[in-house]
């Protein structure tokens, strides 16, 4: 009788571990479940299809770095409607834009404010076929330039062309809108403005033979930030902890790209399967270093670099207002 007593003594106090064991499990993924719940969702427009300009946000996406904040990020595109107005319309949280682009909104009262740079200096320039002889700005006299439609294309072009003794006024300008680079400089268009990390190496894996011209090298005024983050003004006054957590996460995402250009492209890769995997590679390789640059902090904006920009399209009637460039980028959430 005792044997069998202590026998279903045992019995009975494993059961008793095994119950116990497997509440605690229970409580554990109520927890887990009840976190996910609590996860602020929140989106991010895009401001073209995904490229290794937004390596860094996919890096921390895959990386749980906006999960360890709190926040469930979905990744979209803008569509016919641009980022910077959605974000003004509340349709999401953050976008991608350039401070063109931020400028301007400003000036039309668009409540859109840049939280981070992306990529600390310009990227782009004036690029052509080598056989296009095309090798100053003074060159392009006689030339077709490739359009994109912003009115400030030309305006910048003259900009350099001036620095270099020419006049935009001797360029045939043509609507290109979003035609493939490669195709229309095979066809009529001369030169087109592009940015050297995505279709300067694109030409590098055609072997096609560029000549590039940088307009930073004549202009310092269009150093630009291209591209930044934005957000929405009333989301930084409601809500700094969404802002703070947000760009803290992203900042993450972008150190790592920094570091580990290899493994970040494949991140991308894995997220974006519709891109030229060395494509993806090549881009990344070049472009990891220039996120920060010269910069002490990756994201990190200047205001003298602001001013000078928002004078410039100021004094040339682009924007119909001098704006308060202080108010258009914050540097705050950058730790």
């Amino acid at each position: 009788m005792k044997r069998y007593l202590s026998i279903s003594l045992i019995i009975l106090l494993s059961l008793i571990l095994v119950a116990c064991g497997g509440g605690e499990k229970s409580e554990k993924q109520e927890e887990q479940v009840k976190s996910d719940s609590e996860a602020k969702k929140v989106s991010l427009f895009l401001d073209w299809t995904p490229n290794t300009n937004h390596t860094g946000i996919y890096v921390a996406k895959e990386k749980g770095f906006y999960e360890e904040v709190g926040l469930d990020l979905e990744v979209l595109l803008p569509g016919e409607v641009s980022a910077e107005q959605l974000v003004a319309t509340n349709k999401g949280e953050f976008g991608i834009s350039f401070q063109k682009q931020v400028t301007q909104a400003r000036a039309e009262d668009l409540p859109v404010i840049s939280v981070a740079a992306i990529i600390q200096h310009s990227t782009s320039g004036y690029a052509s076929p080598v056989e296009k002889g095309i090798e100053t700005p003074k060159d392009f006299v006689g030339k077709v330039y490739g359009a994109y439609g912003s009115e400030m294309e030309e305006l910048m072009i003259n900009l350099v062309m001036e620095r270099d003794g020419a006049s935009v006024e001797d360029v045939d300008i043509v609507q290109l809108g979003n035609s493939d680079f490669f195709v229309a400089t095979q066809k009529d268009i001369d030169f087109v403005s592009i940015f050297y990390g995505w279709t300067g190496i694109e030409a590098e894996i055609r072997d096609v033979e560029l000549n590039f011209i940088e307009d930073t090298e004549y202009a310092e005024e269009l150093d630009t930030y291209s591209p930044v983050i934005i957000t929405n003004d009333n989301l930084i006054k409601e809500d700094p902890e969404t802002v703070q957590a947000f760009v803290e996460a992203t900042l993450k995402g972008y150190e790592f790209a920094i570091e580990n250009p290899e493994e970040a492209a494949e991140i991308l890769i894995a997220a974006e399967p519709d891109l030229d995997p060395e494509l993806v590679k090549r881009s990344q390789e070049w472009l990891s270093p220039r996120y920060q640059d010269d910069a002490e902090i990756w994201g990190i904006q200047d205001l003298d670099r602001w001013e000078t920009f928002t004078k410039f399209l100021y004094e040339n009637d682009i924007i119909d207002k001098d704006i308060d460039a202080s108010e258009a980028f914050t540097n705050e959430f950058i730790e």
